[in-house]
């Protein structure tokens, strides 16, 4: 079954593109079919994946707005070999248009209906707000994953986030769930780090990834060239560190399934 992962928070230059940009690479690096859709109107994670925004004939806003169908506007990122639903400017735009137009919430989720069997994970790349592009991606996904800095005021954004989710859940989108916190721009040698990272675990458990993002210089240029950086630097710490979290990622599928049919099966015998 198709995965869809927002990855969501509504604080800034917390690394969310570059989670989905190298994300994505990852999970191709892993022989799966990945889509990433861009639903911020900076367009970071489109130029990242080295498609350049301002060029893009179709992108999300025709979409979320019913000008073009999801499956003519997808691009292929040359460097990441996933495919890019595109976004620039005109997104900022689309938020207002979506006001008038029926089942706004869900605009994103009918469009993903049509191409989502092509594919085994799509990321959607969310804007540092709760808005409507926002709502759009919760009610649309599976799972959130939430990038944050071990840093004081991070917790206070991370929980008015997770009262987002849980309103969500209860309205929208019954089967939406956090499915991860992951740890940026990591430094252990730090003590608020160690301090921040100890009260994720006691409040969120196993919902917390292993896998920590360091901060990493080549993470930081790859996106300048229009790379994920497993593409500008196999070796480097940040490359490792998202193969790794695109494993961890698959491993909990993979045990979520195998329980899943292990209920299943009881069911059948009983």
């Amino acid at each position: 079954m198709t995965k869809i992962y927002a990855v969501a928070n509504q604080k800034g230059g917390v690394g969310k593109t570059t989670t989905c940009v190298n994300l994505a690479a990852s999970l191709v690096a892993t022989k799966k079919r990945v889509l990433l859709v861009d639903l911020d109107p900076q367009g970071n994670a489109t130029m990242g994946s080295g498609v350049d925004k301002s060029e893009v004939e179709l992108s999300v806003y025709d979409v979320l707005t019913d000008r073009a169908s999801i499956a003519e506007s997808l691009v292929l990122s040359e460097s990441g070999q996933y495919q890019v639903l595109p976004a620039n400017g005109d997104l900022t735009a689309a938020e207002v248009e979506m006001l008038s137009l029926p089942n706004k919430e869900r605009r994103l989720d009918k469009a993903l209906a049509e191409v989502k069997g092509q594919f085994d994970y799509i990321v959607i790349d969310c804007p540092p707000s709760l808005n409507m592009l926002t709502l759009n991606a919760l009610a649309a996904c599976h799972g959130v994953i939430i990038p944050m800095q071990c840093e004081y005021y991070a917790l206070e954004g991370l929980s008015a986030l997770v009262g987002t989710i849980n309103q969500i859940h209860d309205v929208l989108n019954p089967a939406l769930k956090i499915e991860g916190i992951l740890r940026t721009m990591y430094d252990p040698r730090n003590s608020l780090t160690n301090d921040v990272s100890a009260q994720l675990h006691q409040h969120f458990g196993d919902r917390v990834y292993r896998t920590c993002i360091p901060r990493n210089v080549r993470l930081a240029e790859a996106p300048s060239y229009g790379q994920p950086v497993m593409v500008y630097d196999r070796q480097s710490k940040g490359a490792i560190a998202y193969l790794a979290l695109a494993g961890e990622i698959i491993r909990r599928n993979e045990l979520s399934a195998a329980a899943g049919d292990e209920s299943l099966n009881s069911q059948v015998t009983q």
